[in-house]
Order: C-alpha cells, then structure tokens, then sequence
C-alpha cells in the first residue's frame, strides 16, 4: 500500500536548517576542513549544577510518573519569580504562564489555538524560517512586514497597510533578532503596544536571546510596557540563556486569555515536560545567572573577534546589539546563496544565506560566533584569499 501525505503536509515550507546541515555535513564527508558559521546551536556545556539537578530529579521514582498536564506549579512560579527579579514584571503563575517543550511549539502552535482558518498573522521578514510552519499548519493568511537596516531592523508600522492591519489577527516580533542581531526600544514596544490595540492585534514577541546583549545594554523584555499584558504573550526559552537546547524548555509569559489557550491545545497534544527537565529549569532560572552573565561576555568576545577579522579584509558588519549572530552584507556581483556557495565551496567556510530567512534577507550572510579563535580569523583569511573584496578592503 502507498500512504499519500496530507495537502497540509504537502504544502508545509521546506526546512531550511536541515537543508543547510546537509549541504555542510556532505562538504565534511568530502573531506573538507569546514570552518562552520552557518549553525545557531549553542556551543557550550550546559552549566554543571543545571546537569546536577536534573540527574537528582530524574531519580525520583515521583517524577517517572506523567507529568501534570499544564506542568510543574513550582517550575511555573520559578519563572514567575524570574520574571519578578530581572524585569519587574509581576506574573499570575497559574494564568499568565504556559510551560512549553520549546519555545518553538509554542510558536508554531499557537495560531492553531488562536487562530482560524484565512485570518491573517503578520511576520517579519526577514525572519526566523520555523514561523512560516504555524501558516501551513492552521492554514492562515500570511502578510509579511519588512526590516530594513535603515530602521535598524525594527519595524516601521506605518508601511503596514491599513486594511492589512486591521485584518491581521497576531504579529510575531523577535528581539534580540535572528537572523539580524538588531535589539528593540522601549520606544519600539510602546509603539507595538499603540498598534496593537489601535488594530486590535495580538502581538507574540520571540524573546530566544532575552538574555543575550552587549556593549553593557540588556534586552528589553516586551512585558515591561506598559499595556503588553493587555495584547499579547512573550515567550522565553532556557535554550540559549543556559545552553539548553536539547532540552527542550521554554515557557510563554503573559495575557490570560491567550495563555490559556496554548494550555487547551497542549492539554490534548502533549502531557507537559518531563518533571525532572523542569526541576532542572527551576535550578536554572533560580540561580544568581553568574553563569549567563559569563556566556554573554564570551559571545560579545567573540563577536568583537569576529568583526576585527572581518573589517582586516573590508567586510563590514552591520553592529548588532544582540543574539549570537553577526549579520554580513554579501558583496556586489553575488546573491546571499551564491556567495554562501562561493564561501562554502572554495573556501571551506559554512555561513547562512540571508534569503533563507526571506527575502528581506537578501544581500546578507549570517554568521554564528559559536566557534572560538583562532577559527574566526582563519575563516577571514579563506574568505581574502578568494579576492571578493580589493586589496585596499573596500567592496568591490
């Protein structure tokens, strides 16, 4: 017998991250000393007492048990009081709190809690590729906004048009942003906050790389606005504040209403996490964070590494503020892709196409610092070699 997938399967986007891994990895296998730009899997171990208090929870006979189906009270009040604590944001644990198995199910399920199917959700582009999975999926209209380096990849809501606007139901945001390392405002959430209820939007801000700022500037939460609460949720994952990627541990934080249906849904499609990873997580959110406070000023090391290697050969980058991302123009006469082929192929260096994460990309590669010197300065050297820059490191 043959099973055909479903229309909707059918018609989901086609994965750009594992496209990307395999165009790499064939490259190793060939061979190559592939220096790897291209990944966003944080590189460093999981701090040692988040390990420790997983291996004592995952002993407790009380924890191999189902997990409650809207997760740990404990691990909902731990990030209440986290919350508390690093943004002055005070959170009902029961009802503005959602556990999730990763920010991104939170992300990509949420239109099918909130939304149905023909209305509209807004995306930026360029943005991260997984969101488009959530228009598939609950079979929604997609409107796309752009960010623009001229507007400091922040959104200019005034371009949205006004009955695109008023038809959109939620709007994704993402800051510190993937794929552009561009940090938002204060002012810029005010803004939201005034276009969300002008339009009556709801807004869900992807806050991955809250904890990730540089140059003494710590990322602004959605949730210190006044009225975010009113009109919309952030979600906030343990993966790259404590490299808990594999982990899979995230939670969604504010408006009642929406956080209760991400819990409807999870009630019928999963039985939370497992208690011994949020007994883990508590540790984590609990901790005095001197060990992301550490991960931080290596990423803005490492960042600073990168962008003297790449200005020493004319390439210059965009001075993001956040994320573990450098954001780099391609020079003239090459796409995003051909010039991410041209580095991959002659030079051995992986980085991600900007296009990949929509047009808006186009024009740009994106770099991940999650590699340490001496390979950044090596990866600059390959790049010169292939002459795409003159020799007095202006673009040509």
């Amino acid at each position: 017998m043959n099973f055909s997938e479903s229309d909707i399967l059918q018609h989901l986007p086609k994965q750009f991250f594992a496209n990307l891994v395999k165009k790499v990895n064939a490259k190793i296998a060939s061979g190559v000393d592939v220096i790897n730009l291209g990944q966003g899997n944080p590189d460093q171990p999981t701090p040692k007492f988040i390990v420790d208090a997983l291996k004592k929870a995952s002993e407790d006979p009380a924890n191999h048990k189902y997990s409650l189906f809207r997760g740990l009270p404990a691990f909902k009040q731990a990030a209440a009081d986290f919350y508390q604590r690093e943004y002055g944001v005070t959170l009902d644990p029961e009802k503005e709190i959602a556990v999730l198995g990763g920010s991104k199910t939170g992300l990509v399920e949420l239109p099918l809690a909130l939304m149905n199917p023909g209305e509209t959700l807004l995306l930026p582009d360029p943005g991260y590729p997984d969101y488009l999975s959530s228009v598939a999926l609950a079979q929604i209209k997609l409107e796309l906004f752009k960010l623009r380096a001229e507007n400091n990849f922040l959104p200019n809501y005034q371009e949205i048009p006004v009955d695109v606007a008023q038809a959109a139901k939620f709007l994704y945001l993402n800051y510190p942003n993937n794929p552009t390392g561009a940090v938002a405002t204060r002012a810029f959430f005010e803004d939201t906050v005034a276009f969300a209820k002008a339009n009556q939007i709801g807004i869900v801000h992807d806050f991955a790389y809250g904890a990730i700022g540089f140059d003494g500037k710590r990322p602004v939460s959605f949730l210190q606005t006044p009225g975010a609460k009113d009109v919309g949720i952030e979600m906030y994952t343990l993966s790259k504040s404590y490299n808990m990627a594999g982990w899979r541990l995230a939670f969604a934080a504010g408006n009642a209403d929406i956080i209760e249906a991400i819990n409807l849904i999870q009630d019928h499609l999963f039985v939370s996490v497992f208690p011994a990873v949020q007994q883990a997580g508590i540790a984590a959110l609990q901790s005095d964070q001197s060990t992301v406070r550490t991960l931080v000023a290596l990423y803005e090391k490492r960042r600073n590494q990168f962008w003297a290697a790449a200005r020493k050969i004319g390439w210059e980058p965009y001075p993001s503020g956040g994320s573990f991302y450098a954001w780099m123009p391609v020079p003239a006469g090459y796409t995003s892709e051909s010039f991410a082929d041209l580095l991959l192929n002659e030079a051995g260096v992986a980085v991600a196409p900007g296009n990949g994460f929509g047009a808006g990309g186009a024009g740009y590669v994106r770099v991940g610092l999650l590699i340490d010197e001496p390979r950044f300065t090596e990866a600059c050297q390959r790049i010169d070699k292939l002459h795409v820059f003159d020799k007095n490191h202006v673009r040509v």
